[in-house]
């Protein structure tokens, strides 16, 4: 059983990062993979069965009907965005942005704050380098917020159902030092990005979605959460035998190869419901910390840089250094405070 289901997770480490096709179908692959890893595991049963379908049924709502009031409101919100970006001194603009996005990704879902996000990006007037800079400190506050809650990301969705956790079980846990962490990120987009008069180099798709890409979005979603739960579940064994015993601390830096596969996924094979709150809160910071480095480590990166064209080269350039910072601050804050 611990053969197989080492063979399940090297795939689903290296194929998403290698293959194409399976890069491009990750729902699909995911799904197989979760349903080869239950019954390599024997725990496939009708109340998995049942779980794996409800998991996913907050979240996708959440994904579909916030895509449908963006789409009808994009427009005025567009037109506003412009005159608020005239009104208030634009670091200071730049700062609410990145603030803002963070957390209200935790209801929004951290989907549409990046397609949010790319609209923003779309009405301002900054060179090519401060609007990567932007995206990218966005994304990581996209990705650290939306964990506050069960509908923000899949992360947080398999993490509360993992867990059996009430709604707010999360937002107690590492919301004091994710709050302050989205803080941070919107003061730093502050400090470093300077007002251009520059035209928009980075080509946004600008273009209203449609009620089909709408429906398609939140289908993804739903397979990509049903996916996870059943690869958290065919992986407790592994976890039981493997993880458990491990440091928080070692797992905390271990987690930093979320940085090349999305990190919900990591998140369903690693948490566990023995684990203790500590453990919990250090798998977690890591996980979405180390998101942010680069483009497939999390999915407001995914959609951000896929809509504005940002290569994997210029993402690691600014994202990583900013990531391993992060990483170490709050390495510290773990260590000193707990």
């Amino acid at each position: 059983m611990l053969l197989g289901l080492s063979i399940i997770l090297i795939l689903v480490l290296v194929l998403p990062f290698t293959v194409k096709l399976v890069e491009r179908n990750l729902e699909v692959f995911l799904f197989i993979m979760g349903i080869s890893a239950v019954l390599v595991s024997q725990v496939l049963d009708s109340a998995l069965i049942v779980k794996a379908i409800k998991d996913p049924l907050h979240i996708t709502l959440a994904v579909i009907f916030a895509g449908l009031l963006f789409r009808w409101l994009q427009k005025p919100f567009e037109k506003s965005i412009r005159g608020m970006s005239k009104a208030i001194p634009f670091r200071l603009f730049l700062a609410l942005i990145v603030i803002v996005l963070g957390i209200l990704s935790s209801i929004i879902t951290a989907i549409i704050a990046a397609i949010v996000l790319v609209a923003i990006v779309g009405v301002l007037r900054l060179d090519r380098k401060s609007e990567i800079r932007l995206v990218i400190i966005a994304c990581y506050s996209i990705g650290l917020g939306a964990v506050l809650t069960p509908i923000g990301e899949p992360l947080s969705t398999i993490a509360t159902s993992k867990l059996d956790a009430d709604f707010f079980y999360l937002l107690r846990l590492i919301g004091p030092d994710i709050i302050p962490g989205v803080i941070s990120f919107g003061i730093l987009a502050a400090i470093i990005i300077k007002p251009s008069n520059k035209l928009n180099n980075l080509k946004v798709n600008r273009g209203t979605e449609s009620y089909m890409d709408i429906i398609i979005r939140g289908i993804k979603v739903y397979l990509f959460v049903m996916a996870l739960t059943l690869l958290g579940a065919g992986f407790e064994p592994f976890i039981e035998r493997y993880l458990l015993d491990l440091n928080p601390l070692i797992l905390y830096w271990i987690n930093m190869i979320s940085a090349v596969l999305d990190n919900a996924t990591l998140a369903a094979a690693e948490i566990s419901p023995v684990m203790n709150d500590s453990t919990i809160k250090a798998l977690l910071l890591g996980l979405l910390i180390s998101g942010g480095m680069l483009i497939p480590g999390n999915i407001p990166n995914i959609i951000a840089a896929g809509k504005l064209h940002i290569n994997s080269s210029e993402w690691a350039r600014f994202g990583l250094p900013i990531g391993l910072i992060a990483m170490v601050i709050y390495f510290v804050v773990i260590v000193t405070v707990g």
